[in-house]
């Protein structure tokens, strides 16, 4: 993006900013997900420890962590185009009310990241921005294989064992 001032002769310099401006944009929407999943984890992981289920606090607890260092991957990277992170904005949070509601929130938060990840490693690719699609497929295989997968399989528990059985696993 070119930028022009003028100065005391009338003259003009350009200037250029690194970043693209729908490269930025995308990065920031995936940055409010990013928060939000670290928020939603955030009182999941409270209302496991809460309830006892240790099991299930530390691994969501762990996944919090995981979605801030995703929120700084990205916030370096705005930053390094030279673009302002914007912490202000957040999804709507999904609190459940037990553990199957909790992880099928979770579940969809994530399956909403993934989402506007690949829609941003598009915008990316688009605009010729290939070091930040090389960090967001980064980004994508953490939250496929690790965050998803994860969700997915207790969800799959919880019907194979059955809730009470689950719950007691989890303690």
């Amino acid at each position: 993006m070119w930028r022009r001032t003028g100065n005391e002769n009338n003259t003009t310099e350009a200037t250029t900013r690194k970043g693209n401006d729908q490269v930025t944009v995308a990065l920031n929407r995936l940055l409010a997900g990013e928060l939000t999943a670290m928020d939603q984890y955030f009182i999941h992981s409270r209302m496991y420890r809460d309830w006892r289920f240790d099991t299930l606090y530390q691994h969501v607890h762990h996944e919090m962590e995981e979605e801030t260092g995703h929120a700084d991957a990205l916030i370096r990277r705005l930053l390094f185009l030279e673009a302002t992170p914007d912490l202000t904005q957040r999804s709507g949070l999904t609190i459940g009310q037990d553990v199957p509601s909790m992880l099928k929130n979770d579940l969809a938060l994530e399956y909403a990241v993934i989402a506007n990840l690949r829609e941003a490693i598009a915008v990316g690719e688009l605009n010729g921005d290939f070091q930040s699609r090389e960090m967001l497929e980064t980004l994508l295989d953490d939250t496929e294989e690790d965050h998803t997968y994860w969700l997915e399989q207790q969800l799959r528990l919880i019907d194979t064992v059955g809730l009470q059985n689950y719950l007691q696993s989890q303690m």
